[in-house]
């Protein structure tokens, strides 16, 4: 009688009927949410897979080159601007 827990089936077994008992009204939402998100990241996944390289390389930041705002860029070389207008 007291063999009944040494090995771990007869535990693994237990917790399956227990789970079936318990859970069996929510089993088929449970399954259909899975399915769902398996659906969702299969096009995700194709969907990167199929964006174009060089849209890819285009959002890539440009190394070496320093972008002024123009009035800055005016005062550094001595020429003047004209005002904005925001007075």
């Amino acid at each position: 009688m007291g063999r009944l827990f040494d090995g771990p089936w007869p535990i693994v077994i237990i917790i399956i009927v227990a789970l079936l008992l318990f859970a069996a009204p929510k089993l088929p939402q449970m399954a259909r949410s899975l399915g769902q998100s398996m659906r969702i990241m299969k096009s995700e996944v194709k969907q990167m897979k199929d964006e174009s390289p060089s849209k890819a390389k285009a959002e890539e930041p440009v190394e070496g080159k320093v972008v002024q705002h123009p009035e800055a860029a005016a005062k550094d070389n001595g020429e003047q601007t004209p005002p904005s207008g925001n007075a």
